[in-house]
């Protein structure tokens, strides 16, 4: 059974319905409109629910729609689809409706309002929120509740974001496909029998789907591109110490990043305005200054010099994907970029590498869950006994593979042959990229070498399901920025063109993406479900 939902009301407390429109600065602030009317409320034929952050908040500060109205457009939405798209684990219904109440009477006062203010969150449940339960997916941290929120989550209640729930995810954020969770799997809102992809499933495709505005997910290689490229939507993996890890529990610490999952280039933008910035409780986070990232926003890419690796449109690819992301770069072009091809030697080793380092780290990560101090605990008749019984029956096979090829990579006698061998193979990736970067402004690639597959279709089979994140992994293990877009269709479903940068260049990577963006239509394409 997936965790209790035990604070998804029905209705709304009484003394809402009591508030009253209020005048200011020559207009009038709805400060309360309680379920009147929002599955008819529509802008330009859309409803609430299928509109961005930008657009979104321009209404609700000018008091033309309320966060209220907007957060039970949200709800309805879930109530809809959700026993379909499956994307929640736990939803705050209540805990929602009065954040949104507090920012709407804000606006009625007539104060100025965050970009991020009223607007509905999802959230990737392997980050900590007081008071809300955080189960990685996972047996064996069901029903654990966090008495502190991550870094990431007390920016987004500073800038009064609206948090709905914590949506589905790979358990502990191991896999590509959102089938590894220990409570059921998510589907794709384009094709209900295919995965959504991961580990970040549920965020991409609670977006996709209309069951949030926007999304939280992690990135460990690949894990907030590779569902945004299987779902149509915009995801960015930010570079390596831009975000706060304080408070995400950690899969791979030298490759997590948490990551905004979007519908648009513009949102990521003002998701990243939010969310990044030193953090004095997280060691890895870098003391850089965070510009406004939609400043790069402008449309124009005259003149920039792009890469095309040809290590990515190898054996593999589905022709139709490399037939989308070359057009990409085509349009690119037309745009005024000079596109050239490159080499990236190292990445052939990508996969191999990844999956000694990752494991590595998880075994050290996951060795805390022993039953001890939180999580499930095992009945056992001794302490060790319950060590193991524990540790038996909470982790998936997944994690269980996972932490036993990591710990066999750091045994006695491995160390210097596999993860000392990995370490320094990433160095030499690292080199690859900072090679072409003295030519190039950025790289452009396929995110995923297919489209999103069907479920079951790779489960039997892991180094299958691994080789779908051949695009992303050398993002992480080099620890620069990428983002996933729309590029194109195959049968109805969505290819993901995916933009790498410069090391804290996290800025052209947004401008690249947007211009493409704005000059094709692929981001406004809707699933119908």
């Amino acid at each position: 059974m997936p965790p209790t939902r035990t604070r998804d009301a029905s209705g709304y407390p009484g003394f809402w319905r009591g508030l009253r429109p209020r005048k200011h600065e020559g207009r009038t602030a709805v400060a309360a409109i309680a379920f009147s009317g929002t599955q008819n409320k529509e802008v330009l034929g859309l409803k609430l629910n299928e509109l961005g952050i930008s657009r979104l908040h321009k209404l609700i500060s000018s008091g033309e729609v309320t966060s209220v109205e907007v957060t039970e457009a949200v709800f309805e939405r879930i109530d809809e689809v959700e026993d379909t798209v499956k994307a929640y684990l736990f939803l705050d219904r209540e805990g929602a409706l009065k954040k949104a109440a507090k920012v709407d009477l804000n606006v009625a006062r007539g104060e100025e309002i965050e970009p991020l203010a009223g607007i509905p969150v999802a959230i990737k449940d392997n980050m900590c929120t007081k008071g809300i339960p955080t189960t990685c997916a996972s047996r064996i941290l069901e029903g654990f509740v966090p008495p502190y929120d991550a870094t990431v989550i007390e920016r987004l209640k500073a800038s009064d974001a609206v948090i709905t729930g914590k949506v589905n995810l790979d358990e502990f954020a191991m896999g590509s496909s959102c089938e590894n969770s220990a409570f059921f799997p998510t589907r794709n809102p384009w094709d209900t029998s295919r995965v959504p992809g991961g580990s970040s499933g549920g965020s991409a495709a609670a977006v996709a789907a209309g069951e949030a505005i926007y999304a939280l997910g992690s990135d460990t290689g690949g894990s907030v591109r590779l569902p945004a490229s299987f779902c149509g939507v915009v995801g960015m993996k930010p570079t390596y110490g831009y975000v706060s890890r304080y408070g995400l529990v950690a899969f791979a610490s030298s490759l997590d990043q948490i990551g905004p999952i979007t519908r648009d280039v513009w949102d990521c933008a003002l998701v990243m305005n939010t969310i990044c910035g030193r953090d004095p409780m997280d060691s890895t986070s870098a003391d850089v200054p965070v510009p406004d990232f939609t400043s790069f926003l402008n449309g124009d890419i005259k003149g920039l010099k792009i890469g095309v690796p040809k290590e990515y449109f190898g054996e593999g690819i589905d022709p139709a994907v490399k037939e989308a992301v070359l057009g990409a770069v085509d349009k690119l072009t037309e745009l005024g970029a000079e596109a050239e091809e490159c080499s990236l030697p190292h990445s052939e080793y990508a996969l191999s590498t990844y999956y000694i380092l990752a494991p590595a780290e998880a075994s050290s990560n996951l060795a805390r869950y022993d039953g001890v101090r939180y999580g499930y605990r095992a009945e056992a008749g001794d302490l060790l006994e319950m060590f193991k019984k524990t540790r038996q029956q909470g982790f998936g096979p997944e994690v269980k593979r996972r932490i036993m090829l990591g710990t066999y990579a750091l045994s006695s006698g491995y160390y210097d042959a596999y993860y000392l061998k990995a370490q320094k193979v990433r160095t030499l990736m690292r080199r690859d990229f900072d090679r072409v970067f003295e030519r190039f402004d950025c790289l452009v690639a396929p995110t995923s070498p297919v489209v999103a597959f069907p479920l079951g279709d790779r489960t039997a089979d892991p180094l299958s399901m691994y080789m779908v994140d051949i695009c992303t992994i050398p993002v992480n293990i080099a620890g620069i920025p990428g983002i996933s877009i729309p590029c194109g269709f195959k049968d109805g479903l969505p290819i993901g063109l995916q933009v790498i940068g410069k090391p804290f260049d996290d800025g052209t990577v947004l401008r690249v993406a947007y211009a493409f963006e704005k000059n094709t239509d692929y981001h406004k394409e809707r699933p119908e479900l």
